[in-house]
């Protein structure tokens, strides 16, 4: 409602005085203000900030006076009462000198673009100059403790007793009367006044006093404490006219403030606490409305050493109360409670450095004009360094609390003295508004909505995006040259779109346009100056709805003005009004006006197109009196029209009063024969009369409805919303009978449920069942420490931040109360698209969890089954419970679980759900609620379906959780992930926790010994060797990943066993060895074959149109296309380091058939794994001259290589373009080149099955090599395994299988696949050598030599002379240590990843990954 701003300004007076001021009195228009000293009385003005006048008392007057005590002012400004120590009243005249005089003008520099535009009109508020004269002195022979104004009237109260009525010119017989406190009846109410108990008042006198316009009497603060209300029951104040009621049971009363709007009055008392009363209307009594005091919750240092209540000052719009102490400290209150600052506590309490601030003590408050100052006198100031001044507190408001009408709006709009602040996206993006469809445009930043003028049936919402996308302001300057002639600003609105704004000030109006960011101000300044907004602005469509008052015609108007046109009055259209207007509000196409005489006026409004520039025309519709309802017009909060749908469906209009705090609804009367209200020539439509009226609700601040309608969700658009300071909220809920069937009798249509929010509720967001607030935030300032801290140390720095809350789960939880299931869940279901939607569940879950669990005593009917129950009817039940129980302390699980059922089940559920990041969630409440035995098992149950189902982050998490609970690390469970981070590669991150060398150590293969402690290592720690549970851990974890693993490969799930391998760091080298005989093993080499093309999205090879042989066999080209199109950094690192650095230790000699090649490390660091010893230098050799010879083919090095260089990147084309005009190929090499790119699969693809070789082949698992040589086309790599094959460590069923195997395949190309022929032409006298070798032997199982040889036979007469030439060849051979067999064999030609084969989504990668991206991490 009011929030601080800023650092709080220091006023110091120019006049060096010993005295320090201690009293501040605003003039009735707060435009002046008296402040008094000992001596002295001084005027200031409002704006600028300035002193105009002071006097000063003589000595001897001084003496025969006394001090100065208090001032009060008459209403028109033209005296000033103060009263002094020794009983006098001195009068004081201030003049005013002259129209043209002023103290303080504004000086322009020359050619300043500000002239005067009309003569004799003051531009600016200049400072007036004013002077005092002293009239004759009233002596009232006691001490005054109170001196209050009332009309023509100044009343006195002194210490004898006595009330004293002083006429303000002191002359004739009306000048003076006393009344005796004694004579006054008090009693309990005005009913049993005659006879029922009274006060005995002798020697007792009023202490403080104030007069209430709209209950017309006095509250009063007797000098024994007791609380009192004083009526005059005539006009004329006489000592037989007075009646008192006092407040029971109150004894402690200091100081008395009352509030005209709202009928209240606020009672200081001596603990610190401010009762607020009001007047029963039937009774008279007083009765104790609510109380403002500080919580021990939030302020349990302070709560209870504050002292007396010093002060209490309403503010000028009478919305907010602020209150301080004896002990110092401000606090602010809405009118009914919530609490909104205080400065006992946080940021103004202490320091940065922790130590505690004396709280500043105030000797006189006061608010300046509009409530935008809050005017204070300090009571001595903190550091003697200090100059005593005023301290000015600068506030901003809600546009809410003069101009209730922007209730309907879904927009926060805030004003201060020269700005507004408002929450609403940036509209530079949109563009005309004339159309009445709601485009919706993208910010340009954060890509929020911005819509247009919504048309008012429309389901229309802000967009959440836009309102909460951000914690900032939209600050916008309010013109200074309508605010200095204008100041200060008295109304703020704001349209439905929330891009156009509107604020009044004293005289005339200006608006403002986000689309534009211009203001728009009146273009002649006499029109201007001319008019005076009374009843408020408000927008309709693009035009501002005035109502205004005319000084020229001296009458009251309602004016539209169109926001494109000019701001001119021959644009606007006028209509007369009979009576002053007090409030506006449109709703749809209607105005309704609350006018002084207390009736209400609706008109209807019309937009015309028929003149040049477009109009509006406004036709009055129904006038209703409520003078009966209303005892005075300025009682009247707000005024609001909104519309209710009745069992026929149609929509009733209904009025809105909020009558001093009291909510009271007006409806059509339908019951009887209709009656024409008014006839209206245009219009003949019978309007029916209002019923009386029907009190809603009490303690009302604000209200907000809409006139949206949105089918889906008519519970929230329906709804009224009210403010009820500190009660929190209330929702006037609509209730609908489900599937349209006829309402049962005892349900009623609406129903009101009250709830508490954390914020201050400024605006309302109905579909989004959100509520927007705002908030004070400080900003300590760290200056200068020491004895001389400057103001802004007392005083943290203030700002104002935008606050959200969501309430749904309050509403829900009331209405489930209330046994009102069916409509919570149709409620529900129309908020579930929400996206906070499972956060509202758990909040709901979570709140009555508290409530219960902790009760002291038992609960008779619980809420936590019925709330259980209820979110069974959503999917994310499970989710919700194990979020709820998380949050929440362990000692109230078992609440939990006995109202939502057991944990085990719960799991379970999400298990058969797949929802398995909720399950794990689960698994650690049951390690909290079970035995070990029990969330082993349950774990091992997860454990296995996520490796199944590829969630690589759950499965790390599950092994050190089953890790933990074989070590008994039980006290702190593993954080389970929330969300699945879909793997950045995709594919195999090669040991990304560490560097290791790809193959074991060569001796424990050699002998056989496998470590099996090592097979899994996790980064999570080092292995404690001698621990045997955790050793036991370890064996069962890996039994699992091996039985895991062992499952792949009987599926021919390679890719997914890489992965599981790269992502879990499974030792897949090792694990292999041991399985080479068993599980390694292919069954079947074509449907393996078959199965790889599909896992790694790799084509099946084409054959060319044209003859198999091609130009290209010659390989002149070939050198220029790899380094031309496969430049890569791995071949460059290759170059760079591993040449010249690689160290001896990384020689692996896996396999004991190549043993010989022990004894020559020197050849072994790049020949680990050649055919044999003899061929190393060769190859060696062959490796080096392509390496100086940059032919850079893409090779996998070792896993260190590939960790070290992790950028593998998807072909550098900027590279490739650098020579391309020196590459001229022939029709038939482009033709030859492109199907060969056509056969290749993604380069991601090709990377990874390169990996899986290079396994396979340290592993010794032969069968896989020959399958993945035959996808890859590799000649080398076949030749190789064929050459492994003469091995006598190698098993013979292995050769036999490979033999078969490639039969097999064989047979199949020559039916199903004739693409893979050239290839298997190419390795033709291999698999010659090994059917010849096979032949040898001499088995019973062996195929025929003379039917095979007429089969390669055949084959080799398809290919022609396939067979590469030696010079090709060199140079290809790599061995396998360094760098892998390379990447193209001779007579193949390298291509880069294929563009024309999408890739498809696999569930390594998250659907986000459109395509494969080949960076290895």
């Amino acid at each position: 409602m009011y929030f601080l701003t800023g650092w709080p300004r220091r006023l110091l007076c120019p006049l060096r005085s010993e005295e320090e001021p201690f009293h501040i009195q605003p003039s009735s228009q707060r435009l002046y203000f008296a402040v008094l000293s000992e001596t002295q009385l001084s005027i200031w003005f409002s704006r600028p900030s300035v002193l105009i006048v002071s006097y000063i008392e003589s000595a001897k007057a001084a003496a025969q006076f006394g001090s100065y005590q208090k001032a009060e002012w008459k209403p028109d400004d033209s005296m000033i009462a103060v009263a002094t120590a020794k009983g006098y009243i001195l009068l004081f005249d201030v003049l005013g000198g002259g129209e043209d005089k002023s103290l303080y003008e504004p000086v322009y520099p020359k050619g300043s673009p500000r002239v005067k535009v009309t003569p004799g009109y003051k531009e600016e508020q200049c400072a007036p100059a004013l002077s005092l004269e002293m009239k004759k002195p009233v002596d009232l022979e006691a001490p005054i403790t109170s001196l209050r104004s009332l009309q023509e009237d100044l009343l006195v109260c002194t210490t004898d007793g006595y009330l004293h009525v002083l006429h303000w010119d002191g002359l004739g017989s009306n000048g003076r009367k006393s009344i005796c406190l004694t004579t006054i009846p008090f009693s309990l109410d005005l009913q049993s006044a005659r006879g029922g108990p009274s006060l005995d008042l002798e020697e007792v006198h009023i202490r403080c006093m104030e007069y209430c316009v709209t209950l017309d009497g006095f509250a009063v603060v007797l000098s024994d404490g007791r609380l009192g209300f004083i009526t005059p029951l005539s006009n004329t104040i006489t000592a037989d006219q007075l009646q008192g009621v006092w407040a029971a049971d109150v004894n402690d009363g200091t100081c008395v403030a009352v509030n005209n709007k709202y009928r209240l009055m606020a009672f200081g008392c001596a603990g610190g606490s401010v009762l607020v009363y009001m007047i029963d209307t039937t009774t008279g009594s007083m009765q104790l409305s609510h109380k403002l005091e500080l919580t021990p919750k939030h302020y349990p240092d302070i709560y209870n050493k504050t002292g007396p209540v010093k002060l209490i000052c309403w503010s000028p719009d009478y919305s907010v109360v602020m209150v301080t102490w004896e002990c110092g400290g401000l606090s602010l209150w809405s009118v009914f409670g919530a609490h909104l600052i205080c400065t006992l506590g946080e940021d103004f309490a202490y320091r940065s450095d922790g130590t505690k601030k004396d709280p500043v003590k105030i000797s006189s408050m006061t608010w300046g004009a509009e409530g935008y100052h809050l005017w204070e006198e300090m009571a001595t100031p903190p550091q003697p360094s200090l100059q005593a001044g005023i301290l000015q507190f600068q506030f901003i408001k809600s546009a809410l609390t003069v101009n209730p009408c922007t209730s309907n709006q879904e927009q926060v709009l805030l004003h201060g003295e020269d700005r507004l602040y408002l929450t609403c996206g940036d509209p530079s993006q949109v563009q005309s508004t004339s159309d009445t469809q709601p485009h919706t445009h993208m910010h340009p930043h954060d890509g929020s909505p911005l819509h247009h003028p919504p048309d008012p049936d429309s389901s229309l919402s802000q967009g959440l995006s836009t309102l909460l996308g951000h914690k900032h302001w939209h600050v916008v300057q309010i013109h200074s040259t309508y605010l200095e002639s204008n100041w200060p600003i008295r109304f703020a609105a704001i349209d439905t779109a929330g891009q156009c704004m509107a604020v009044a000030g004293r005289r005339g109006f200006a608006h403002y346009s986000l689309f534009t960011r211009k203001w728009k101000l009146f273009g002649n300044i006499t029109q201007e100056q001319n008019m005076t907004v009374t009843g408020g602005l408000a927008w309709w469509k693009d035009f501002v709805v005035v109502a205004c008052y005319n000084f020229i015609d001296q009458q009251e108007q309602l004016r539209l003005y169109q926001r494109s046109s000019n701001l001119d009055n021959t644009y606007a259209s006028v209509t007369k009004l009979h009576s002053d207007t007090l409030l506006l509000n449109v709703f749809r196409d209607l105005v309704i006006l609350f006018r002084a005489d207390c009736s209400i006026c609706l008109y209807s409004i019309e937009r015309r197109n028929d003149s040049p520039y477009p109009t509006a025309s406004v036709e009055l519709l129904q006038e209703v009196s409520m003078s009966r309802y209303i005892p005075h017009p300025a009682l009247v909060v707000s005024v609001t029209l909104t519309s209710v749908r009745t069992e026929t469906g149609a929509c009733a209009l209904i009025i809105m009063l909020n009558l001093a705090g009291q909510l009271i609804m007006l409806q059509r009367d339908r019951s009887g024969p209709q009656v024409r209200e008014k006839e209206t020539p245009a219009n003949n439509k019978k309007l029916l009369p209002f019923c009386p009226p029907v009190v809603l609700a009490q303690c009302v601040e604000n209200v907000w409805t809409t006139c949206r309608s949105n089918r889906k969700k008519r519970h929230l658009l329906e709804a009224l919303w009210l403010s009820c300071g500190e009660a929190g909220m209330k929702v006037w809920l609509p209730l609908f009978p489900r599937d349209h069937r006829k309402p049962h009798s005892f349900l009623s249509r609406r129903i009101m449920l009250p709830f508490h929010i954390n914020i201050y509720p400024l605006a309302v967001l109905f579909e989004d069942a959100l509520v927007l607030g705002a908030t004070n935030e400080t900003v300590l300032y760290d200056g200068m420490q020491g004895s001389s801290e400057p103001l802004e140390a007392l005083f943290p720095y203030c700002t104002v931040e935008r606050t959200s809350q969501i309430y749904l789960h309050h509403i829900l939880r009331q209405l489930l109360v209330r046994n009102l299931g069916e409509q919570a869940l149709m409620l529900a279901q129309s908020c579930a698209s929400l996206p906070y939607f499972p956060h509202v569940m758990e909040l709901m879950v979570h709140v009555v969890l508290e409530e219960e669990a902790t009760s002291r005593e038992p609960i008779p009917d619980p809420l936590l089954p019925t709330v259980a129950k209820f979110i069974t009817e959503f999917p994310l039940f499970l989710q919700t419970i194990v979020h709820c129980a998380r949050k929440t302390e362990y000692a109230l699980w078992n609440y939990l679980f006995a109202a939502v059922g057991n944990p085990k089940d719960l799991f379970e559920e999400c298990l058969m759900a797949q929802d398995l990041d909720t399950a794990a969630s689960y698994l650690i409440i049951l390690q909290n609620m079970e035995a070990p035995a029990v969330s082993r098992q349950h774990a091992t149950l997860l454990f296995n379906t996520a490796l199944e189902q590829g969630k690589w982050d759950l499965c790390r998490h599950m092994i050190r959780f089953l890790k933990a609970i074989g070590s008994g690390e039980m006290e702190s469970p593993p954080p389970t992930p929330t969300t699945q981070e879909p793997s950045s590669t995709g594919g195999f991150e090669f040991f990304r926790n560490r560097s290791i060398s790809l193959s074991q150590s060569a001796d424990a293969i050699a002998t056989g010994k496998f470590n099996l402690q090592k097979t899994f290592s996790m980064p999570s720690g080092p292995c404690v060797k001698g621990r045997e549970a955790e050793c036991a851990e370890n064996m069962y974890i890996d039994m699992m990943l091996w039985r895991h693993a062992r499952h792949l490969l009987e599926q021919v799930r390679l890719r997914d066993l890489g992965c599981f391998s790269a992502q879990l760091g499974f030792e897949l080298i090792g694990w292999l060895c041991r399985e080479r005989n068993r599980v390694a093993r292919v069954e079947d080499f074509v449907s393996a074959l078959k199965k790889l093309h599909k896992d790694f999205l790799w084509p099946f090879p084409v054959i060319p149109g044209g003859s198999i042989s091609s130009p290209l066999k010659n390989g002149r080209c070939r050198t220029v296309l790899s380094t031309r199109l496969l430049k890569s950094q791995s071949a460059d690192s290759l170059l760079n380091s591993d040449m010249d650095t690689a160290p001896p230790q990384a020689a692996s000699a896996n396999h004991t058939w190549l043993d010989g090649l022990g004894q020559r490390p020197k050849d072994m660091d790049t020949a680990s794994s050649a055919h044999s010893s003899q061929h190393s230098p060769q190859t060696h050799d062959a490796f080096l001259s392509l390496l100086t010879n940059k032919v850079e083919e893409y090779s996998v090095g070792s896993a260190t290589d590939l960790t070290e260089t992790s950028s593998v990147v998807d072909g550098d084309w900027m590279m490739v373009d650098e020579n391309s005009s020196s590459l001229s190929l022939s029709q038939a090499e482009l033709e030859h080149i492109s199907m060969e790119l056509a056969n290749k699969g993604p380069h991601k693809s090709q990377v990874q099955l390169r990996y899986l070789l290079h396994v396979f082949m340290e592993a010794g698992c032969l069968e896989w090599c020959v399958v993945i040589g035959l996808i890859l086309r590799d000649a080398n790599v076949i030749k190789q395994v064929l050459g492994f094959l003469d091995s006598p460590e190698v098993p013979q069923d292995t050769v036999q299988s490979v033999r078969n195997g490639l039969l097999a395949v064989d047979t199949w190309v020559s039916t199903d696949c004739l693409g893979y022929k050239p290839f298997l032409n190419l390795i033709q006298p291999q698999l010659q050598d090994l059917m010849d070798s096979a032949a040898e032997q001499v088995q019973p199982e062996a195929f025929q030599p003379s039917s095979q040889s007429s089969k390669l036979g055949g084959s080799e007469g398809l290919g022609g002379t396939a067979v590469p030439r030696p010079e090709d060849s060199r140079g290809v051979t790599a061995p396998l240590g360094l760098a892998l067999p390379s990447l193209e064999p001779a007579g193949n030609f390298p291509r880069p990843p294929s563009e024309d084969c999408p890739p498809e989504q696999t569930e390594e990668q998250g659907d986000e990954e459109g395509a494969y991206d080949c960076t290895l991490s």
